[in-house]
């Protein structure tokens, strides 16, 4: 039986994030004492960590666990060329995509061989450069680029205003009337600059606990 490696330790920043809101936002620095252990989940970097964001495009987390499950089995699958290579018959009627969704891959795919995205390079890109960079591929949008540079490359400050369930656990941490918008999310979220990353992750870690779904957000594989 090949024994796996214990899971990295969150990066150093944490503890001068969670530091931080200890004396900035009392509340969401509580989130970790009332919910528990923080798990710092984390995604492949480069194409299947991209493939599955797209898998999580618009969906429950759950509905995208399940596809990602079905789409990694295929064979070839987590490779450009390979994906390039599977059909609808594959791709919708196995793995489950929808069709559009099944386009963004190749689409993903095809920019990764034809050298359009630079994924050895994304590590060294400032955040909003990287964010442009994956968005410039047809299919990826802001949030898909925001939370693959957040799980992927464990990114300090990145916040995927678009995400409802940030949105929702927010105005349940605070007692909102309603669910802000993501203007307004946005613009809450400068509070929490520079660890905008770590109050993305709380956020949702308070919601898995508010909601009793322990794989409510977009990083958790199903």
């Amino acid at each position: 039986m090949q024994i796996q490696p214990p899971p990295a330790p969150p990066p150093a920043w944490v503890e001068n994030g969670l530091a931080a809101f200890a004396a900035s936002d009392p509340a969401l620095h509580g989130v970790i004492a009332r919910c528990g252990p923080l798990p710092w989940r984390r995604r492949a970097p480069g194409f299947p960590g991209l493939l599955r964001a797209i898998c999580g495009q618009q969906i429950s987390n759950r509905a995208a666990g399940a596809i990602w499950a079905r789409l990694r089995a295929l064979p070839g699958a987590l490779e450009p060329a390979g994906l390039l290579a599977l059909d609808d018959d594959a791709l919708c009627g196995i793995a489950g995509l929808s069709r559009p969704k099944a386009a963004h891959a190749r689409s993903l795919a095809a920019a990764i061989l034809a050298g359009d995205l630079r994924l050895d390079d994304l590590h060294a890109m400032p955040d909003e450069e990287a964010v442009a960079h994956l968005c410039a591929v047809r299919g990826l949008g802001r949030w898909t680029a925001a939370v693959h540079l957040l799980f992927a490359e464990d990114r300090q400050d990145i916040f995927p205003e678009g995400d409802l369930a940030l949105a929702a656990s927010l105005a349940s941490l605070r007692g909102l009337p309603e669910r802000p918008t993501p203007r307004a999310l946005t613009a809450l979220a400068g509070e929490w600059r520079p660890y905008r990353s770590l109050a993305a992750r709380l956020l949702w870690h308070h919601w898995r606990h508010a909601t009793g779904r322990p794989g409510a957000d977009p990083e958790d594989d199903g």
